[in-house]
Protein backbone atom coordinates (compact mmCIF):
# COMPACT_ATOMS: atom_id res chain seq x y z
CA UNK A 1 0.00 0.00 0.00
CA UNK A 2 3.01 2.27 1.00
CA UNK A 3 4.40 1.49 -2.24
CA UNK A 4 1.40 2.55 -4.75
CA UNK A 5 0.91 5.51 -2.42
CA UNK A 6 4.06 6.76 -3.65
CA UNK A 7 3.54 5.74 -7.16
CA UNK A 8 0.50 7.70 -7.04
CA UNK A 9 1.82 10.91 -5.51
CA UNK A 10 4.57 10.54 -7.72
CA UNK A 11 2.65 10.34 -10.90
CA UNK A 12 0.56 13.61 -9.71
CA UNK A 13 3.96 15.37 -9.47
CA UNK A 14 4.82 14.32 -12.99
CA UNK A 15 1.31 15.46 -14.53
CA UNK A 16 1.78 18.84 -12.95
CA UNK A 17 4.84 19.20 -14.12
CA UNK A 18 4.44 18.10 -17.76
CA UNK A 19 1.03 20.28 -17.31
CA UNK A 20 3.40 23.31 -16.48
CA UNK A 21 5.32 22.50 -19.62
CA UNK A 22 2.37 22.46 -21.87
CA UNK A 23 0.92 25.57 -20.50
CA UNK A 24 3.98 27.50 -20.86
CA UNK A 25 4.91 26.33 -24.35
CA UNK A 26 1.51 27.29 -25.11
CA UNK A 27 1.56 30.82 -23.56
CA UNK A 28 5.42 31.02 -25.22
CA UNK A 29 3.83 29.97 -28.92
CA UNK A 30 0.77 32.75 -28.48
CA UNK A 31 3.59 35.24 -26.85
CA UNK A 32 5.37 34.62 -30.26
CA UNK A 33 1.89 34.69 -32.12
CA UNK A 34 1.26 38.18 -30.73
CA UNK A 35 4.67 39.58 -31.17
CA UNK A 36 4.51 38.60 -34.96
CA UNK A 37 1.25 40.09 -35.26
CA UNK A 38 2.00 43.20 -33.84
CA UNK A 39 5.15 43.74 -36.38
CA UNK A 40 2.58 42.88 -39.14
CA UNK A 41 0.37 45.68 -38.08
CA UNK A 42 3.23 47.98 -36.87
CA UNK A 43 4.46 46.95 -41.12
CA UNK A 44 0.85 47.87 -42.48
CA UNK A 45 0.99 50.98 -40.38
CA UNK A 46 4.34 51.96 -42.23
CA UNK A 47 3.02 51.13 -45.25
CA UNK A 48 -0.61 53.38 -44.74
CA UNK A 49 1.75 56.62 -43.75
CA UNK A 50 1.37 59.10 -45.90
CA UNK A 51 4.19 60.23 -47.93
CA UNK A 52 5.04 63.08 -49.94
CA UNK A 53 4.17 62.44 -54.01
CA UNK A 54 3.51 58.60 -53.35
CA UNK A 55 7.19 58.17 -52.50
CA UNK A 56 7.95 55.04 -51.20
CA UNK A 57 11.81 54.64 -51.14
CA UNK A 58 13.85 56.62 -48.79
CA UNK A 59 14.64 60.16 -49.94
CA UNK A 60 18.37 58.80 -50.81
CA UNK A 61 17.01 56.22 -53.04
CA UNK A 62 14.60 58.80 -54.44
CA UNK A 63 17.44 61.13 -55.14
CA UNK A 64 19.31 58.31 -57.16
CA UNK A 65 21.82 57.13 -54.23
CA UNK A 66 25.53 56.99 -54.97
CA UNK A 67 27.71 60.13 -54.46
CA UNK A 68 25.66 62.94 -55.82
CA UNK A 69 23.12 62.04 -52.96
CA UNK A 70 25.47 61.97 -50.42
CA UNK A 71 26.39 65.45 -51.42
CA UNK A 72 22.92 66.61 -51.32
CA UNK A 73 22.14 65.15 -48.26
CA UNK A 74 25.36 66.53 -46.44
CA UNK A 75 26.33 62.56 -45.32
CA UNK A 76 30.01 64.35 -45.89
CA UNK A 77 29.77 67.83 -44.41
CA UNK A 78 33.04 69.22 -45.20
CA UNK A 79 32.57 68.44 -48.71
CA UNK A 80 28.97 69.59 -48.80
CA UNK A 81 29.67 72.87 -47.20
CA UNK A 82 32.61 73.50 -49.60
CA UNK A 83 30.85 73.50 -52.27
CA UNK A 84 27.79 75.58 -51.15
CA UNK A 85 30.47 77.67 -50.28
CA UNK A 86 32.21 77.84 -53.33
CA UNK A 87 28.41 78.26 -55.05
CA UNK A 88 28.33 81.55 -52.65
CA UNK A 89 31.40 82.54 -53.81
CA UNK A 90 30.90 82.85 -57.30
CA UNK A 91 28.00 84.32 -56.86
CA UNK A 92 28.93 87.28 -54.63
CA UNK A 93 32.13 87.50 -57.32
CA UNK A 94 29.44 87.65 -60.21
CA UNK A 95 26.31 89.56 -58.71
CA UNK A 96 27.98 91.73 -56.12
CA UNK A 97 31.31 92.55 -57.31
CA UNK A 98 29.43 92.39 -60.91
CA UNK A 99 32.54 90.69 -62.03
CA UNK A 100 32.17 88.96 -65.90
CA UNK A 101 31.95 85.62 -66.76
CA UNK A 102 34.24 86.04 -70.10
CA UNK A 103 36.75 88.15 -68.08
CA UNK A 104 37.36 86.10 -65.14
CA UNK A 105 37.97 83.24 -67.65
CA UNK A 106 40.47 84.71 -69.48
CA UNK A 107 41.89 86.03 -66.40
CA UNK A 108 41.84 82.50 -64.86
CA UNK A 109 43.46 80.99 -67.98
CA UNK A 110 46.09 83.92 -68.40
CA UNK A 111 47.52 83.20 -65.23
CA UNK A 112 47.49 79.81 -65.59
CA UNK A 113 49.19 79.73 -68.98
CA UNK A 114 51.72 82.33 -67.93
CA UNK A 115 52.57 80.22 -64.86
CA UNK A 116 52.99 76.58 -66.22
CA UNK A 117 54.73 78.25 -69.59
CA UNK A 118 57.36 80.09 -67.32
CA UNK A 119 58.08 76.88 -64.82
CA UNK A 120 58.73 74.85 -67.89
CA UNK A 121 61.32 76.99 -69.24
CA UNK A 122 62.59 78.16 -66.05
CA UNK A 123 62.96 73.77 -65.20
CA UNK A 124 66.21 73.68 -66.78
CA UNK A 125 67.92 76.41 -64.99
CA UNK A 126 66.67 75.78 -61.49
CA UNK A 127 67.29 72.32 -62.01
CA UNK A 128 63.68 71.04 -61.32
CA UNK A 129 61.76 69.02 -63.29
CA UNK A 130 59.04 70.72 -65.55
CA UNK A 131 55.06 70.45 -65.05
CA UNK A 132 53.66 67.31 -65.68
CA UNK A 133 50.06 68.54 -67.48
CA UNK A 134 47.98 65.57 -67.70
CA UNK A 135 46.04 64.73 -71.29
CA UNK A 136 42.61 65.77 -70.62
CA UNK A 137 40.07 63.59 -73.34
CA UNK A 138 36.68 64.20 -72.89
CA UNK A 139 35.21 60.39 -73.30
CA UNK A 140 32.56 59.62 -75.86
CA UNK A 141 30.69 56.93 -73.41
CA UNK A 142 30.20 59.92 -70.67
CA UNK A 143 29.03 62.44 -73.77
CA UNK A 144 26.80 60.10 -75.66
CA UNK A 145 24.95 59.05 -72.00
CA UNK A 146 24.94 62.65 -71.56
CA UNK A 147 23.15 63.90 -74.65
CA UNK A 148 20.73 60.28 -74.55
CA UNK A 149 19.21 61.28 -71.37
CA UNK A 150 19.18 65.15 -72.77
CA UNK A 151 17.48 63.74 -75.86
CA UNK A 152 14.89 61.98 -73.05
CA UNK A 153 14.38 64.53 -71.18
CA UNK A 154 13.46 67.35 -73.77
CA UNK A 155 11.59 64.96 -75.67
CA UNK A 156 9.26 64.16 -72.38
CA UNK A 157 8.68 67.69 -71.85
CA UNK A 158 7.62 68.48 -75.97
CA UNK A 159 5.37 65.20 -75.18
CA UNK A 160 3.72 67.60 -71.98
CA UNK A 161 3.38 70.73 -74.06
CA UNK A 162 1.83 68.38 -77.06
CA UNK A 163 -0.88 66.82 -74.06
CA UNK A 164 -1.36 70.22 -72.22
CA UNK A 165 -1.86 72.00 -75.40
CA UNK A 166 -4.43 69.19 -76.44
CA UNK A 167 -6.40 69.76 -73.59
CA UNK A 168 -6.37 66.21 -72.29
CA UNK A 169 -5.21 67.10 -68.64
CA UNK A 170 -6.58 70.32 -66.62
CA UNK A 171 -5.09 69.57 -64.13
CA UNK A 172 -1.33 69.39 -65.48
CA UNK A 173 -2.03 72.60 -67.64
CA UNK A 174 -2.73 74.32 -64.01
CA UNK A 175 0.00 72.80 -62.41
CA UNK A 176 2.42 74.39 -65.60
CA UNK A 177 0.50 77.51 -66.08
CA UNK A 178 1.03 78.45 -61.90
CA UNK A 179 4.96 77.32 -62.11
CA UNK A 180 5.57 79.71 -65.54
CA UNK A 181 3.51 82.27 -63.64
CA UNK A 182 6.09 82.00 -60.45
CA UNK A 183 8.97 81.57 -62.66
CA UNK A 184 8.19 84.97 -64.43
CA UNK A 185 7.04 86.41 -61.11
CA UNK A 186 11.06 85.56 -60.05
CA UNK A 187 12.71 86.47 -63.61
CA UNK A 188 11.11 89.89 -63.11
CA UNK A 189 12.52 90.91 -59.59
CA UNK A 190 16.15 89.07 -60.27
CA UNK A 191 18.23 87.63 -62.74
CA UNK A 192 18.98 84.64 -64.41
CA UNK A 193 22.39 84.03 -61.78
CA UNK A 194 20.87 84.81 -58.75
CA UNK A 195 17.27 82.91 -59.89
CA UNK A 196 19.75 79.39 -60.29
CA UNK A 197 21.82 80.17 -57.19
CA UNK A 198 18.08 80.37 -55.19
CA UNK A 199 17.57 77.05 -57.04
CA UNK A 200 21.06 75.77 -55.87
CA UNK A 201 20.57 76.75 -52.33
CA UNK A 202 16.91 75.23 -52.61
CA UNK A 203 18.14 72.10 -53.66
CA UNK A 204 20.99 71.84 -50.94
CA UNK A 205 18.91 72.31 -48.06
CA UNK A 206 16.12 71.41 -48.59
CA UNK A 207 16.15 67.40 -48.90
CA UNK A 208 18.17 67.13 -45.72
CA UNK A 209 15.48 69.15 -43.71
CA UNK A 210 12.84 66.97 -45.17
CA UNK A 211 15.19 63.77 -44.41
CA UNK A 212 15.44 65.22 -41.13
CA UNK A 213 11.62 66.17 -40.38
CA UNK A 214 10.09 63.28 -42.27
CA UNK A 215 7.18 62.78 -40.17
CA UNK A 216 6.27 66.14 -39.64
CA UNK A 217 6.97 67.36 -43.11
CA UNK A 218 4.17 64.20 -44.01
CA UNK A 219 1.99 64.40 -41.64
CA UNK A 220 1.53 68.59 -43.12
CA UNK A 221 1.67 67.74 -46.44
CA UNK A 222 -1.08 64.99 -45.78
CA UNK A 223 -3.51 67.91 -44.58
CA UNK A 224 -2.89 70.06 -47.42
CA UNK A 225 -3.31 67.45 -49.79
CA UNK A 226 -6.88 67.41 -48.75
CA UNK A 227 -7.37 70.76 -48.29
CA UNK A 228 -6.63 71.33 -51.72
CA UNK A 229 -8.68 68.45 -52.98
CA UNK A 230 -11.48 70.25 -51.56
CA UNK A 231 -10.88 73.58 -52.89
CA UNK A 232 -10.33 71.52 -56.01
CA UNK A 233 -13.73 69.49 -56.28
CA UNK A 234 -15.63 73.00 -54.77
CA UNK A 235 -13.63 75.19 -58.34
CA UNK A 236 -14.73 72.06 -60.35
CA UNK A 237 -18.09 72.10 -59.21
CA UNK A 238 -18.39 75.63 -60.21
CA UNK A 239 -16.41 76.55 -62.61
CA UNK A 240 -14.76 73.69 -64.42
CA UNK A 241 -18.38 71.85 -64.30
CA UNK A 242 -19.97 74.50 -66.66
CA UNK A 243 -17.21 74.67 -69.32
CA UNK A 244 -18.18 72.67 -72.52
CA UNK A 245 -16.47 70.09 -73.95
CA UNK A 246 -14.17 70.26 -76.26
CA UNK A 247 -15.20 68.66 -79.82
CA UNK A 248 -11.93 66.32 -79.54
CA UNK A 249 -13.54 64.38 -76.71
CA UNK A 250 -16.67 64.74 -77.96
CA UNK A 251 -15.59 62.54 -81.18
CA UNK A 252 -14.05 59.97 -78.70
CA UNK A 253 -16.97 59.47 -76.68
Amino acid sequence: MAEHKEETVMDKISEKLHGGDISSSSSDSDDDKKGSSTAAEAEAMKAKIYRLFGRERPVHSVLGGGKPADLVLWRNKKISGGVLAGATAIWLLFEVMEYHLLTLLCHCFILSLAVLFLWSNASAFINKSPPNIPEVKIPEDLTVNIALSLRYEINRGFATLREIGLGRDLKKFLVVIAGLWSLSVLGSSCNFLTLFYIGFVTLYTVPVLYEKYEDKVDAFGEKAMVELKKYYALFEEKCLSKIPKGLLKDKKH
